[in-house]
């Protein structure tokens, strides 16, 4: 399934699916912002603060499967040896902490209205802002390291590492006590929010997903050119 992420082929699917996935972004952020800001309703208890949620989530979400991308990615890359895992998860990297970011602030945003404060060391919070931290740790790593093998061992370490992060955010909720809300959505059983909330939320999401791999395509991009730029330097 990762023969079209070959560098070789890189180029060419990029070509042929950006201007498509533009063009679908465009139509469900018009969708979702309309109908998460105009027309589902306010909660009965946060008001219009509740919308702040369309943002916050799937970019909790995304931060998540990110850096879960970038462990395994790390993993595959140490251990068997795959050249163009590094590339993958160095084009991920910047995207995962912009959104980890974003959850962090809009968080805060949505904290100060419902819990009367903008940050507490919560658990979740701690945790996420944890992995921000690893998010930027891979990121300058591989921007002050000029060696590429030194580069890729120890971001592969970072990525590695922070996946012991990952089950830490998804479960703080249930193994300490928080100001944070349990999750509404979840594999196991149904959503506990209604579907007027919970459309608008999904194509958020997907929206987000998908701005996310326009992104991504484009950096993968890039780094594979520099990536044979450096071959190719290196060679003569």
């Amino acid at each position: 399934m990762f023969k079209n992420f070959f560098p070789n082929k890189i180029l060419s699917l990029t070509n042929k699916t950006i201007n498509s996935l533009i063009i679908l972004l465009v139509l469900v952020v018009v969708i979702g912002l309309t109908y998460s800001l105009l027309l589902s309703p306010p909660d009965y208890i946060q008001g219009d603060a509740v919308r702040i949620m369309y943002v916050h989530v799937p970019s909790s979400f995304i931060a998540l499967g990110c850096f879960g991308f970038i462990g395994i990615s790390s993993i595959c890359n140490l251990v068997f040896k795959i050249k163009f895992m590094p590339l993958l998860a160095k084009s991920l990297a910047p995207i995962g902490c912009i959104f980890s970011l974003i959850s962090i602030v809009t968080g805060s945003f949505w904290g100060k209205p419902t819990w009367g404060v903008w940050w507490v060391w919560d658990a979740r919070l701690t945790s996420m802002a944890i992995l921000f931290l690893f998010y930027v740790s891979y990121i300058l790593t591989w921007k002050f390291i000029d060696n590429f093998e030194r580069a890729n061992k120890i971001s592969s370490i970072i990525g590695i590492v922070g996946l012991f992060n990952l089950p830490v955010i998804k479960y703080s909720v249930d193994w300490w006590n928080t100001l944070h809300q349990p999750s509404s959505i979840t594999l196991t059983s149904a959503p506990s929010i209604h579907y007027t909330m919970l459309v608008p939320l999904v194509i958020m999401f997907f929206g987000m997903i998908i701005y996310s791999l326009i992104i991504f395509l484009m950096r993968y991009k890039t780094e594979v050119i520099k990536f044979k730029l450096d071959k190719r330097k290196n060679y003569k």
